[in-house]
């Protein structure tokens, strides 16, 4: 476990709380959790490998040539966008700009790319694109990209297209989800799929004894969601405690995200084979529940609002959903952040050394433009006569020239680098090029903050105060390669 006396000394930055929309938590008086990658963390590539081969078994059953295709975790990342209409997976900026492109399995080339989407930003609200917003979708990217292959090369006659071969793709695998196989072996050798974290549960009971009431809101059903939380969190709990005790409510199939926009009625989990009987008056405190609505979640607590936190790994159905239902805080857990942080430190040098001869370039470039200009001026005969001749404006222009290739050899392979940190295809998960990918703006809007895992709550407290920065602008003051030099304006209300 991590010393806690010095907690700035001693977390790693990877481990942080990052804070997108200023967060009081001793204003909270409930903390609602998801339990699939939030609760209960998986290990990715195992648990995706096994989606993915049982949706190879349902298409082979059907028919389809898939037996020689073999599951690749590398292949696409979260974030990224499915192109139903062509066949293609895209990584996006913030403003929806494709800036990496994979048709199948093959990347496409700079001009190739252009030609698609130069004037085609990504729209997620249009039924063209699929967002991979969780960890559940690298097993979909990855069999979709792969059966674009086959369908190019002929060996999918009975397709038509690639918007219904995603939709075949999709439904398979969903339904892995659905039936109980895909659980039924997670359940029998679950130190295969979980990944232990004892400091969750000491979060959690911090949360507790500090006042907030804790809710589990899952889709998962009543079974797979008692033998997860138990073999997770029962062995880290004080003796004679079990997961149940921790939380005051915990709701199953909750069919999120209608659960938070929608109304629907509760049904009470009254045995702990799962046996259900309708609710008809008010939630029970420490009650087992199945389907409902935030609605009477917040009539039957008392609370609503700012005054509940919901933590969860889906990007729509978590965050987007409960901000835009019941508008309560939102916070979103990023496995990845982690690995992401740590490449951006061990960076550090390179990315300081690559802002340093960007800067470089673009007073060459300044000094290129201008030069021109005068060369124009002066063969055109209008504005003020430089004090130099074409002869030494021409000579001048070609020099620069020749400075700038020599850089961009210099610069390349740095920044080639820079874009491959953490996946060779992809790069960064919150990075586009130069700019913050599509994922970053969804975290930006709608989580009002993110961390790796949950119990990174554990060392920021039940009583933190986060703040978010000071935005920065295009013309903000800043070092090279540095942050703004705008002062912070932390002066909110400090209770």
């Amino acid at each position: 476990m991590l010393e806690t006396s010095n907690p700035a000394q001693s977390i790693p930055r990877g481990r942080g709380i990052f804070c997108n929309r200023t967060l009081n938590f001793r204003s909270l008086r409930a903390i609602g959790y998801d339990m699939d990658y939030t609760l209960v963390d998986y290990q990715v590539e195992h648990f995706e490998r096994l989606v993915y081969g049982f949706a190879k078994e349902r298409f082979l059953k059907e028919g389809w040539p898939v037996e020689d295709l073999v599951f690749d975790p590398g292949m696409v990342a979260r974030g990224l966008v499915i192109d139903t209409q062509l066949g293609n997976l895209v990584k996006a900026n913030r403003f929806g700009f494709v800036k990496r492109s994979m048709h199948g399995t093959g990347v496409l080339d700079f001009n190739r790319q252009r030609e698609l989407y130069a004037h085609t930003p990504v729209e997620l609200a249009e039924p063209r694109w699929a967002f991979l917003n969780t960890l559940f979708s690298l097993s979909e990217g990855c069999l979709y990209s792969q059966m674009v292959d086959l369908l190019d090369a002929g060996k999918l006659p009975h397709v038509k297209g690639y918007a219904e071969l995603f939709a075949s793709v999709r439904a398979a695998v969903d339904a892995q989800h659905l039936e109980g196989k895909l659980k039924a072996e997670i359940v029998a050798e679950p130190e295969r799929f979980v990944v232990l974290d004892s400091e969750a549960a000491l979060a959690l009971l911090d949360q507790r004894a500090s006042g907030k009431k804790l809710l589990l809101i899952t889709n998962s059903e009543w079974s797979y969601t008692t033998r997860m939380m138990s073999y997770a969190y029962d062995r880290f709990l004080p003796p004679g405690m079990t997961w149940r005790q921790l939380f005051d409510l915990v709701i199953v199939g909750a069919r999120k995200p209608d659960f938070f926009t929608e109304r629907a009625p509760f049904f009470e989990v009254v045995t702990e084979d799962g046996l259900l009987r309708p609710v008809s008056g008010t939630l029970k405190p420490g009650g087992a529940y199945m389907g409902g609505c935030a609605a009477q979640v917040e009539h039957d607590l008392g609370i609503s609002g700012d005054a509940i936190l919901y933590v969860g790994d889906h990007m729509f159905g978590d965050v987007h959903a409960s901000k835009r239902g019941p508008l309560w805080r939102t916070a979103l857990v990023l496995r990845e952040l982690e690995c992401e942080v740590a490449a951006l430190e061990s960076f550090r040098d390179a990315e300081t050394f690559l802002a340093a001869r960007m800067e470089e370039k673009e007073a060459l470039e300044a000094r290129l433009a201008h030069a021109r200009l005068a060369l124009l001026r002066l063969k055109g005969r209008y504005g003020p006569v430089p004090s130099e001749d074409a002869a030494t404006l021409e000579n001048e222009v070609q020099e620069l020239r020749a400075k700038l290739v020599a850089m961009d050899s210099e610069i390349a392979p740095v920044a080639q680098a820079a874009n491959e940190l953490t996946n060779g295809r992809w790069g960064l998960l919150t990075r586009a090029g130069n700019d913050k990918s599509h994922l970053a703006r969804q975290v930006e809007r709608y989580a009002d903050v993110y961390t790796s895992r949950v119990s990174n709550f554990l060392y920021a407290t039940p009583f933190v105060y986060l703040r978010s920065p000071r935005g920065s602008l295009p013309h903000d003051p800043s070092t090279p390669g540095g942050p703004p030099l705008t002062p912070s304006l932390a002066t909110e209300e400090m209770g």
